[in-house]
């Protein structure tokens, strides 16, 4: 399994020759692509396409131009950046202060009229190198992950899936392996573990990849709903209809169609889609013109199928002509071995929204992720993560400042988790006692296990431990800047 790299795209929008080689090679030695355009619309341009991830842009593109308005280009590119893409980190570079006093109220008055057109900071030329990769650590963190597929159209990333587990990797191989064929696919596996990126990683890879890749959310359509998404109507066919429309079939001829949630179709729509499948035409409603659509089908649960069948809430026969090949994707409980790269994956994707540089994550925190038992999967850690970004502070990533998630992150009393050792290899509960453990690691242990009984309060806990609040603190901070709040 190969290494692949999901690199960012910085634009650089500078005239200024020293600046641009300077910023090139910073960016050269980060391993970060750097684009470099002369003019306003190039950059525009570049920006529309969805593949930047920073600007640096001067104060004045064409420096050669004599008119007012051409001068503040840089201006009205921050402007059209702020209106259109107003997450996007940009940072100006200006002019040098003059000599006195006057000098430094204009470098002044720029700046701040930077900082309200959307500047994330204000450099003067030339740009210090040490200053320019601060920013860059800041706001594209490149912490390695291990990644099992990635795929970029030009400069733009369509998929990423993260890990290393076993239950990832084959999973993720017997996808490429059937994508190039036409068989339907069933993806089963529980909400948030990523059914939906597996299934564009098919369509992806597969001989349909130029072709149109249409979702439909079966559980967002009501009954009356599903035979016009799905087939389209004609005009007239019923109040409301005032135009023909093409359905998701239609629209999906000679590429993929992705049935999400098709457990929640009732049994009534699952004949009439037995019949389309088998046959690859269906007549709009109110029509009675016959249209063929060559379509591959993709399908995802997070039920039982088979259960289901038993039930009698999902046909047996359409099971099996969804089911040509089946994938199932395990739950994050069950793939412990992917969370930090998970966790960095994330760190990477949402730490520019807070400018908040993170350099390792707290070992108390990840052992708490391990015990855990993730009934929202991938898609809840991903909100955790983003949530221990926004409220908490400093160079580590942790849970000391969003006391409430020790509530939320707390293991099933019958469930047989692991954590980490001092070492960072897993343990399980069964390993766990405290029998030979050294006194200071109990003392840490007893710390963490009190938090999250006082739900992080840490008076309640001071007491509860018997010790001053000073003392809980002068622990907490020393065992976090050694790396070792964690259970023994």
């Amino acid at each position: 399994m190969g290494k692949e790299e999901d690199i960012a795209n910085v634009l650089i929008v500078d005239n200024d020759p020293e600046v641009a080689r300077l910023m090139l090679e910073i960016l050269a030695r980060k391993g970060i692509r750097g684009h470099l355009v002369g003019d306003k619309d190039s950059a525009l341009d570049f920006i529309g396409k969805g593949s930047c991830d920073f600007v640096f842009t001067g104060e004045t593109i064409d420096p050669r131009s004599e008119s007012a308005c051409r001068r503040e280009d840089g201006f009205d590119l921050l402007e059209k950046i702020g209106a259109n893409w107003p997450e996007l980190p940009v940072v100006m570079i200006a002019e040098a202060a003059g000599a006195g006093s006057q000098g430094q109220r204009q470098i002044v008055a720029k700046a701040v009229r930077a900082v309200r057109c959307g500047c994330c900071d204000f450099l003067t030329r030339p740009p210090q190198r040490a200053k320019i990769e601060m920013l860059l650590d800041i706001f594209l963190p490149s912490h390695d992950v291990s990644t099992v597929a990635l795929a970029h159209e030009n400069t733009r990333c369509l998929y990423r899936i993260v890990g290393r587990s076993p239950s990832v990797i084959q999973t993720v191989e017997l996808a490429k392996r059937i994508a190039p064929t036409s068989a339907p696919v069933l993806i089963s596996g529980d909400s948030g573990t990523g059914k939906e990126l597996m299934a564009y990683l098919v369509h992806h890879r597969s001989r349909r990849a130029q072709g149109p890749y249409v979702k439909v959310n079966c559980a967002a359509l009501s009954d009356s709903l599903l035979d016009s998404e799905l087939f389209g109507h004609e005009k007239g066919a019923f109040t409301g209809a005032h135009a023909r429309r093409k359905g998701r079939f239609e629209m999906a001829h000679g590429g993929t169609l992705l049935l999400d949630e098709i457990t929640e179709t009732p049994t009534r729509f699952q004949a009439k889609l037995l019949r389309v499948l088998e046959q690859q035409d269906f007549e709009r409603v109110g029509g009675s013109e016959s249209i063929r659509a060559d379509v591959r089908v993709i399908s995802t649960t997070n039920k039982d199928l088979l259960q289901e069948i038993q039930q009698g809430r999902f046909r047996q026969d359409l099971y099996y002509r969804l089911s040509g090949v089946r994938l199932v994707i395990s739950p994050l409980r069950e793939r412990r071995d992917d969370l930090p790269d998970l966790v960095w994956h994330f760190v990477n994707q949402y730490a520019r929204e807070v400018q908040r540089h993170i350099a390792k994550l707290d070992p108390a925190m990840m052992n708490i992720f391990a015990e855990y038992h993730w009934p929202g999967n991938v898609r809840q850690l991903r909100n955790v993560v983003r949530t221990s970004l926004i409220l908490g502070v400093g160079q580590t990533l942790s849970l000391a400042d969003v006391s409430w998630l020790f509530d939320e992150l707390q293991p099933l009393a019958q469930q047989q988790c692991g954590g980490y050792d001092p070492s960072g290899e897993m343990i399980t509960h069964s390993d766990a006692g405290l029998g030979g453990v050294p006194l200071e690691q109990v003392e840490r242990r007893a710390i963490l296990d009190t938090l999250r009984q006082t739900g992080g309060n840490r008076t309640k806990a001071a007491k509860v431990l018997g010790i001053s609040d000073r003392t809980l603190r002068d622990r907490m901070h020393r065992y976090r800047r050694e790396g070792s709040l964690q259970p023994a």
